[in-house]
């Protein structure tokens, strides 16, 4: 399993972690997914056939920047 970190910035709250799960749980491999609000932080926890690149993606089309 592979584990990506990412810094985003413009999540609010539990609607912001709600959103980003929910995203985040529709790619086929996403195993865990944890959000830190109050750090502004999302860590993945994934296998194949997901990738970095899916999750990254993933995490921007829900209107969130990664930094």
């Amino acid at each position: 399993m592979d584990t990506v970190h990412y810094n985003v910035s413009g999540m609010a709250g539990s609607e912001s972690k709600t959103k980003i799960k929910n995203a985040l749980d529709e790619i086929k491999g996403v195993q865990e997914v944890a959000v830190d609000i109050a750090r502004g932080t999302v860590e993945v926890q994934y296998n194949p056939p997901a990738d970095w690149r899916n999750i990254k993606q993933c995490i921007e089309k829900t209107g969130y920047i990664i930094k």
